[in-house]
């Protein structure tokens, strides 16, 4: 394998800190910069949705770029701007920089995981695209608990500074280890066209929207996790960053659930168990959130339900642009990566809302409305046959499934 690859991985794992330790942060961040809880936690949402433009529309906007011209000016905004937000005077400035390291953050994801496969042969392009997203899920593992307890008990700013640090590692490695690629052709550039106007498919759209609001009933409650479990729940503050690790530790084991559950059962009947489970899970989060032992339970949980949605979903996604798009069913990539951004945007600004008006209390009911309404979109989508039918195995964005569908598929189907 490539030694960018790793490379790859790291900058991904970068990213991945960047966009969600503020998650472990938003009381330290609150207390320091005197603003509530629910403005800090929308920085989340100003984030994601700077990542959720930047992976569809600024992607093709730099078509004409070499992938490592357009990775190196990504980096470069990641280290410069995690340094500013470290300096942060007022919460505006947190806003305006972490959308622009969140369209940074679209951006990349998408150059990355394109330019992985074509570093290596065929055969071994599921291991390189595992490689490259395997940085994203390890930095919600291990990453965001580490900077949680640094945050809490040293300072918020210096975890940012941590990450200025990280991307300019990354920045010299990229430098060093990948080879500068020609610009692409004309004909190229037309692809990407023909792919922008395969975003508007009404069942790809439809099949992104429930992956929205996945990502918006789980981000609804894990944006305020640490005021909530503070604040309603009462756990001690050094029992924080160890809910932020089982919440990692859980999110890997439940990629791993939802790639086994694809293979041997109907995705989209998987799609839906999981689904209700999301919806049970956060009710029992506002049912019991004042038990510290189910609580932590339901936490863990959640990172299970939530990364094995995410597996079904985004091979659903993959499965249905070859059914109906074949010829631009990479575009399913990119409006993966907006519409899991887009959603953990809306959830931030959306819970911050119930907050002000409702209660700190109230957001998991919030998550499970969100929950619940994927539901009844997932079934209208069934009951119509509009599901996944016979499509071809394909997936490029899930880990598992790209190491697993390449040992048995052509090779241009990839």
């Amino acid at each position: 394998m490539p030694a960018v690859i790793y490379i790859f991985s790291l900058c991904t794992f970068t990213f991945g800190l960047s966009e969600f330790v503020v998650a472990g942060l938003v009381s330290a961040i609150s207390m320091d910069l005197h603003e509530s809880i629910a403005h800090v936690g929308s920085t989340i949402a100003a984030y994601a949705l700077g990542a959720a433009i930047g992976a569809p529309l600024l992607t093709a906007m730099l078509a004409t770029w070499r992938d490592k011209s357009v990775l190196l000016l990504t980096l470069a905004v990641l280290a410069v701007g995690s340094v500013a937000i470290s300096l942060a005077p007022n919460i505006v400035t947190l806003y305006g920089v972490r959308f622009i390291i969140g369209l940074a953050h679209g951006v990349f994801m998408a150059v990355a995981s394109n330019a992985a496969v074509k570093l290596v042969d065929p055969m071994r392009a599921g291991r390189a695209l595992s490689l490259v997203w395997m940085g994203l899920t390890l930095s919600i593992a291990f990453g965001v608990p580490i900077g949680t307890f640094f945050g809490s008990y040293w300072s918020w700013r210096v975890v940012f500074l941590a990450i200025g640090g990280l991307g300019l590692i990354s920045t010299i490695g990229l430098v060093l280890l990948m080879r500068l690629q020609p610009a692409p052709q004309p004909h190229e550039r037309q692809g990407i066209k023909q792919g922008l106007t395969a975003l508007f498919h009404r069942e790809l759209l439809m099949a992104a929207t429930i992956a929205m609001l996945v990502s918006v009933a789980t981000f609804s409650f894990f944006t305020f996790v640490s005021p909530f479990l503070l604040d309603i729940t009462r756990i001690q503050p050094q029992v924080l960053s160890f809910a932020m690790l089982l919440f990692g530790v859980c999110s890997i084991l439940g990629n791993l659930l939802g790639g086994h559950l694809v293979d041997a059962f109907d995705v989209d009947r998987c799609l839906l168990g999981g689904l209700t489970a999301l919806m049970l899970n956060l009710l029992g989060l506002y049912l019991w959130g004042d038990s510290k032992i189910v609580t932590l339970t339901l936490v863990g949980l959640l990172g299970v339900v939530f990364f094995a949605i995410v597996t079904m979903s985004t091979l659903r996604l993959l499965r249905l642009a070859n059914q109906y798009i074949p010829q631009s069913s990479a575009v399913a990539s990119g409006l993966n990566i907006a519409s899991f951004n887009l959603g953990t945007a809306l959830s931030g600004i959306g819970a911050g809302w119930v907050i002000t008006h409702v209660g700190l209390a109230y957001i998991p009911i919030a998550g499970a409305g969100a929950a619940l309404v994927a539901i009844a979109m997932l079934g209208l989508q069934m009951r119509t046959g509009r599901g996944v039918e016979a499509a071809l195995p394909i997936s490029i964005s899930t880990p598992r499934a790209c190491a697993e569908t390449k040992q048995r598929l052509p090779d241009e189907t990839l």
